[in-house]
């Protein structure tokens, strides 16, 4: 019986499925602009790519090159980019509106506490990116997944073991 190999775009819809899933636990409870929460969706990513990689490998039965393996890390990092923009966007006008009103009032607080900028300077960034938040945080979400992912990838790639294939032996995959 010949091993169903798992699908990027499957391995790719569980993770932003886990990734949604943190961000609305976080946002019910009211941390999801703490700044120790921040980092944790990264290293949830980091983390899931490099398994995805890792079992992909042991899919194929390790008989893959690096390049087969950081090319599925990053199929599957453009699977969650892409799956992040739609989820973002119902994040910010569905599930969580009020995020774009805290996320404003805390950059002021954070300008204000710096003392460097007056108050005209403070009303003027916020009022691009008030205008703005929308596209930044689509920008955010999709270059942030794609630069953790092919980390991701590059040491998912780097880290699984790999059986060399003779070239002369027909490819089994």
């Amino acid at each position: 019986m010949e091993k169903k190999i798992t699908s990027h775009i499957t391995k790719g819809l569980f993770i932003v499925l886990i990734l949604a899933l943190l961000d609305v636990v976080a946002g019910i409870w009211d941390f999801k602009l703490a700044s120790w929460f921040r980092w944790i969706p990264t290293l949830v990513l980091f983390a899931a790519v490099i398994g995805s990689s890792i079992h992909y490998g042991s899919q194929n039965n390790y008989r893959v090159s690096f390049g087969d393996l950081f090319a599925y890390g990053f199929k599957t990092t453009a699977v969650v980019g892409c799956l992040l923009i739609f989820y973002t966007l119902l994040s910010i006008f569905v599930l969580f509106p009020e995020t774009k009103e805290i996320a404003l009032q805390q950059a002021r607080s954070e300008m204000e506490r710096d003392g460097k900028l007056t108050e005209e300077a403070i009303n003027q960034g916020l009022s691009i990116t008030r205008k703005f938040f929308v596209p930044f945080a689509i920008a955010g979400a999709l270059f942030g997944t794609i630069l953790v992912g092919a980390l991701g990838s590059l040491v998912g790639a780097a880290v699984t073991r790999k059986n060399p294939v003779s070239p002369f032996e027909t490819n089994t995959k």
